[in-house]
């Protein structure tokens, strides 16, 4: 995994432009059965690939915390929301709430993360691949590409198989 994580942003940038190009196809004239067709891949690549052996979204990035997130993870770790915004969270040049700093301050050494039953939201739809209208999210999914190794996966897989406007 580690060969593969060190190799990812690379190969993100040598299909930039093919992602970015069959992105902008995808937004203009989605398939009707875009969803379908992103939850199987989805599914697919999540059966052989597990987030434990990488959990580099969780080492490089971090999630947005929205104000559901902050009141239930404070309360399972025992703090008031603003001493857990405090601790853990600053206020990014949006608005939001993100974490102080990454790796995340929940991930264990063994990639668990000491949250986990009660992760924010962002993690648990985290890549995000077998979202409804995922062809609104393409420039979120253009990021993830460069992180998660499922994710650009799914967008090579997407190429081949979920086939956009003059294709």
């Amino acid at each position: 995994m580690e060969k593969i994580l060190e190799n990812l942003p690379q190969k993100a940038r040598e299909r930039a432009k093919a992602h970015k190009k069959y992105f902008t196809k995808l937004r203009q004239k989605p398939p009707k059965n875009l969803d379908y067709e992103m939850q199987e891949l989805h599914e697919r690549e999540f059966d052989r690939t597990h987030c434990l052996d990488c959990a580099n979204c969780c080492k490089t990035t971090g999630p947005l915390f929205t104000s559901a997130d902050i009141e239930r993870i404070s309360k399972y770790v025992k703090r008031r929301p603003q001493q857990f915004i405090a601790d853990y969270l600053r206020v990014d040049e949006d608005g939001d709430h993100v974490l102080q700093s990454v790796p995340c301050s929940f991930l264990g050494p063994d990639n668990h993360c000491s949250i986990y039953d009660v992760r924010p939201k962002a993690c648990r739809e985290f890549p995000h691949t077998d979202r409804k209208k995922f062809h609104q999210i393409t420039h979120l999914t253009l990021k993830n590409v460069a992180i998660c190794p499922a994710a650009f996966n799914i967008v090579e897989a997407m190429l081949d198989r979920v086939k956009v406007g003059g294709k």
